[in-house]
Order: structure tokens, then sequence, then C-alpha cells
């Protein structure tokens, strides 16, 4: 198991070159969530491409142990909060502190970017985010139901930047 004090946290610059990498990490990630999540993961939808695509709107931070991508973050610009689209943790070092990481660049973004708050989603199923999310400062806002569905399938929480 890989040691957090060895994981480094940088924001993707605009000349990065390792989307299938992210790609990947995101793909491990999320595979455990396959058949657990109702409605399904939209990481399938993703390439190479599409996260290019969305780290050109929104900022990417990557966690790094040595040269080995294990987590990376995206945080899209709102009028007032920052809101994180993307959180993924490569599954073999999930529980080492890596998203608590992540999660504090996109604070320390929001705080330098004059925002008041940082919203995310998560499914309902995710009881164990929800749990971290919370001790990390967040509560929930509100639920929704995807489209197709009677009942919530989302939980939307929010930290005030004080």
């Amino acid at each position: 198991m890989e040691r957090t004090e060895a994981v480094s946290i940088a924001q993707i610059p605009a000349d990065f070159d390792r989307w299938n990498d992210v790609l990947a990490l995101i793909m491990r990630a999320f595979a455990s969530m396959d058949g657990v999540i109702d409605p399904p993961s939209s990481a399938h939808l993703l390439t190479a491409d599409s996260l290019r695509d969305k780290a050109r709107r929104e900022t990417g931070f990557v966690a790094l142990n040595g040269d080995r991508i294990v987590g990376c973050i995206f945080a899209l610009e709102r009028l007032a909060e920052l809101y994180v689209g993307k959180l993924a943790i490569a599954p073999d070092c999930q529980g080492q502190g890596i998203g608590r990481r992540l999660m504090q660049a996109v604070e320390d973004l929001a705080r330098s970017h004059g925002k008041v708050a940082i919203e995310l989603q998560t499914r309902i199923e995710l009881t164990g985010n929800h749990a971290a999310f919370a001790r990390l400062g967040f509560y929930e806002t509100e639920r929704t139901a995807h489209e197709g569905y009677d009942r919530p399938t989302s939980i939307t929480m929010r930290k005030v930047l004080v």
C-alpha cells in the first residue's frame, strides 16, 4: 500500500498529455459502483478527449505518487461557488487521505477566487461518501431524481467557506 506522504497534488497544466492515464484511473475508481448505483455511473461515457475538453472548462488537479496518477478532481467555476464534478481515487489508494487533499486543493482554489462555497453531488447509495464529505464540512442541501426515476437518486452537498 502506498503512503499518503509520498503523494503530491498538482494542478493540471495546459500542456498535460496523460489523459489516457486519468481516464484509466476514473474507470478503475468507478468500476466498483457498477450495479450498485442507480442510475449507473456516467464514467463509461468518458474518453480521453472528453476529459481534455473538461479541463479546458474546469480546473483539474491530479494526485501523483511518483509518476503514477492515483487521484483526480475537477472543479467548475460558477458565479458564487466551485462545483466539484469528478473526484476519483485509485482503488488501492482509497482511505489514505488523498481525496481530502484533493478537496483541500479545490477549497484553496475557491478561496483564492473569492468563492463563498463548494458544491458537489453524490449518489444516494454511496453512504460512505456522504459521511466522508460531512467530515470535510459539507452538508446536504437537496435530493434530486434523475430523468426516468420517481425517487431521489442524487444528493447535493455544500460547504460554505468562511
